[in-house]
């Protein structure tokens, strides 16, 4: 086997169209269009996305909405009313794929049931991302990321203890789920490209069951041994040393020594070695047993030196550890500058915008950079040029307010 030196993904002549809004199943749409997939978004003709409409705004550009639908061209279209539903369907059948994340049962109400689109295209893979799944009696509630951390068990496990569970300034339920959505997408053009007389399928994603997915060992811990994770704070109940730790001048870090070999060179770089004679301190899960008065030491010892000592030091011995960063950090740092972590995508209102480079990266293969996600039909022409529709068709369309 020889990789490919093509620039063309792995996902290259599979077209989706993303039909769902704001962030989560959009951005599984995304991940493939970094792979080589053809996406169109569709929007309704008012452009009322919510993400176009959330932080950060300049100007009135919607800066999230641009990374966050990189690669993608965009038509709008009123599914709902009986000439968009017709023409949708018309569509479905040069696409592979079509991404929603309405509330179970919307798409039945609009005559769009999975019965109706697979008639369209036997062959279609309908991903149907949702808070709470197709299925259950929570299947119509609407849901948001901090809705799907908190039930999935994600936001139990932050915070300190005994005090109030912490959601992080960003919507991790929508990430992850989204990364399910590509991986499901991905899987079934597998499926597909390897049986060419195989027929399409629904597939029913719920965002919490996507979070509670990675969460492996709460069940079985629980079941077996009776316990239920809370949150500990920076600490971890499942191995030890690993915390927060902060330096003399105030920088938090990272420090992760809990593999034996690790934690030995912990204590030569501390200079504790009565720390490897101690019963206490002997394995891993007698570290955690005994962890205030190891992790109380370790956390003294770091404050009294600057975080320049520490990272020397830590670093000779090879210390897994990170200071904490933010995005100035990132942006500085010469390892993320050298692998071009943050890659600059073409915008036709900025000129060009940062964003995080495609991931993961394939061997001997350069992939194109991306655009910024579409204006509201900005692709209406291009897009629907191809089935057929002429300029006045389109334009006796804008006016019925179908898109």
């Amino acid at each position: 086997m020889t990789s490919s030196s093509s620039n063309r993904g792995a996902l290259a002549g599979v077209r989706i169209l993303d039909m769902a809004t704001v962030l989560a199943a959009p951005s599984g749409a995304t991940l493939c269009a970094d792979h080589g997939a053809d996406v169109v978004k569709l929007e309704l003709p008012d452009g009322s996305d919510a993400l176009r409409h959330m932080q950060p705004i300049q100007d009135g550009s919607p800066l999230w909405w641009k990374v966050a639908n990189r690669g993608k061209r965009g038509i709008t279209l009123d599914v709902r009313k009986p000439r968009g539903r017709e023409l949708l369907l018309s569509m479905l059948a040069r696409f592979d794929v079509l991404v929603e994340n309405f509330r179970s049962g919307s798409m039945d109400r609009w005559g769009l049931d999975i019965a109706t689109l697979h008639q369209a295209n036997p062959r279609l893979i309908v991903v149907r991302l949702t808070g709470f799944g197709q299925t259950g009696p929570y299947r119509a509630r609407a849901g948001f990321a901090r809705v799907f951390e908190a039930m999935s068990g994600f936001t139990s496990l932050t915070g300190e203890a005994g005090h109030s569970p912490l959601h992080s300034n960003f919507p991790v339920g929508d990430a992850v789920a989204g990364v399910f959505c590509a991986f499901a997408i991905a899987a079934e053009v597998a499926r597909l490209r390897g049986e060419p007389q195989a027929l399409g399928c629904e597939v029913d994603l719920s965002a919490t069951e996507a979070l509670f997915r990675l969460l492996d060992p709460l069940a079985v811990e629980h079941e077996r041994l009776g316990q239920v994770r809370h949150a500990v704070g920076n600490r971890t109940t499942y191995t030890a040393p690993s915390n927060m730790y902060q330096s003399r001048d105030g920088i938090y870090f990272s420090m992760v020594a809990s593999s034996q070999a690790v934690f030995v060179r912990l204590c030569q770089a501390l200079d504790h070695p009565q720390w490897l004679a101690d019963p206490r301190f002997g394995t891993s899960t007698q570290r955690i047993a005994h962890l205030d008065a190891l992790d109380n030491g370790i956390a003294e010892w770091f404050r009294q030196r600057p975080f320049a000592e520490i990272s020397a030091l830590l670093e000779r011995h090879e210390i897994p550890f990170s200071k904490v960063y933010d995005i100035r950090d990132i942006e500085a740092d010469p390892h993320f500058q050298a692998r071009g972590a943050i890659i600059r995508l073409p915008d036709p209102d900025h000129g060009s915008l940062p964003a995080p480079c495609i991931v993961p990266r394939i061997a001997g293969r350069d992939m194109p950079t991306p655009r910024t996600g579409p204006a509201v039909g900005e692709h209406n022409a291009q897009v629907y040029a191809q089935f057929g529709l002429s300029d006045a068709d389109l334009a006796d369309l804008r006016a019925q307010g179908v898109i």
